[in-house]
Order: C-alpha cells, then structure tokens, then sequence
C-alpha cells in the first residue's frame, strides 16, 4: 500500500483527507507543523507529500525547500488557500509537483494524488544499500547477492529505517512508527514480531548483518563481528 505524509494544520480537514485517500488504498500520516513533518521524512519511506503552506510555525514552502535541497525528490501536491497566479507559480518554483486550491472536490484531490504516485522519484538520497544487504522496495525484495526474499510491508519499513541508520541505534517508538505509521495503533509485541521475523529472513539469505537488541536503548544493524 502506497503512503503519503500530509502537513495540515486544519484539524478536521485532515480527518477527510486522511479518510478520502484512505478509501482509495492508500494510507496517511498527519503532521500539523513542518518541525514534525521534517523529523518524519527522516523515519519514514513515503510515496508522496500533500502540503498545506500557512502552518504554525511558517509556510509549508519552507519545508519542501529543505526537502528539494537535501536532495528528497518524492512528489508533492500543495494545498492551500492562497490560488492567485504568483502563489502558484511560488509554489511550483519551489519544488512542488501540483498545486490545488482550497476548496476542492476530494474526488479531484485523490485523483491528483494518485497521479503523482505513478510519477518516478528522479532521485533518492536516502541509502537502501548497507552491507551485504541492498532492499528493492519497488518489488518488496531483501536482498543479499544473489539471494532475494520477500518482505511484507512492515518489515519493508523497519528495514530501511534500520538500513539507513546503520551502526546507529534506533529508538523503539521511532521503528513502530516507520513499520505501521504516526496515526495507528500497534499491539504491544507487534514489533517484537516483525523483528523475529526479520531475523529469520537475514539468516535465510546468509547476510552476516544482525538486528542487535541494546536493551532499554532500542536496536542497531550490525555486522556478524560487530555485534559480538
């Protein structure tokens, strides 16, 4: 399932996009300021962005500067209030992909947003490589030279938050939100069961990479020779 992070600030306008998008299979977090949406884009692998440009802490445009600078190329649809022609024509400057005023028909909204997700990412500067080990998202494989296994989708995220912190430890709280999203809930030991799961399928494709539990501190991928 594809996911999209939205930076919207209107409480319940977020609630009916998050549930229009929802309806159309793909899933949503929500941030309300570019501080949150930044800290996001660092723990999670979106498909695509939806950004509001008058936030509390200052216009969405700033955000999608930083992303554009350090080189983020997912699509971004704007939204926002603001549809004078220089707005416009600001906010395309800046990066983004689409722009659509409010108001707007969610039917439109969708149908916007989908077409950005059939759009390539034209680069990715976030490393899916560490290792021996190298993840193709695009076909949900976990690699480890010529062996390939499936990953489900939860597993597809805790990985590449793991890959691209590599020999740094990853809070616990920070993996369930890059596994399952901001806004669900997670049973207890749901982690706990994806991480099994992981350390299994490391082990089926022979990487000498282990997911290393540091108790009360959370996890690290690590080296055969590193983890003792």
């Amino acid at each position: 399932m594809s996911r999209v992070l939205l930076i919207e600030d209107h409480e319940r306008l977020a609630q009916l996009i998050a549930k229009g998008l929802a309806a159309a299979g793909i899933a949503v977090d929500v941030a309300t300021r570019i501080d949150g949406a930044w800290a996001s884009l660092q723990q999670m692998s979106y498909q695509a962005l939806i950004l509001d440009r008058g936030l509390p802490d200052g216009d969405g445009l700033a955000l999608l500067g930083r992303m554009r600078a350090a080189g983020l190329g997912l699509p971004c649809l704007v939204l926002t209030a603001r549809e004078a022609l220089h707005d416009r024509v600001q906010g395309l400057e800046a990066g983004a992909d689409d722009y659509l005023a409010k108001p707007f028909a969610m039917d439109e909204m969708v149908a916007r947003v989908r077409a950005l997700l059939r759009r390539p990412v034209e680069f990715r500067p976030l490393a899916h490589a560490h290792g021996d080990l190298a993840l193709q998202p695009e076909g949900d494989l976990l690699c480890c030279g010529e062996e390939r296994i499936t990953l489900a989708p939860a597993e597809m995220q805790i990985m590449l938050l793991l890959l691209r912190k590599h020999e740094t430890t990853v809070r616990r709280g920070a993996l369930e939100a890059a596994a399952w999203g901001l806004n669900d809930a997670v049973t207890p030991n749901a982690l706990d069961v994806a991480l099994h799961r992981l350390r299994r399928k490391l082990a089926a494709i022979g990487s000498r990479q282990r997911i290393v539990n540091l108790r009360g501190v959370g996890y690290v991928l690590r080296a055969d020779d590193a983890a003792q």
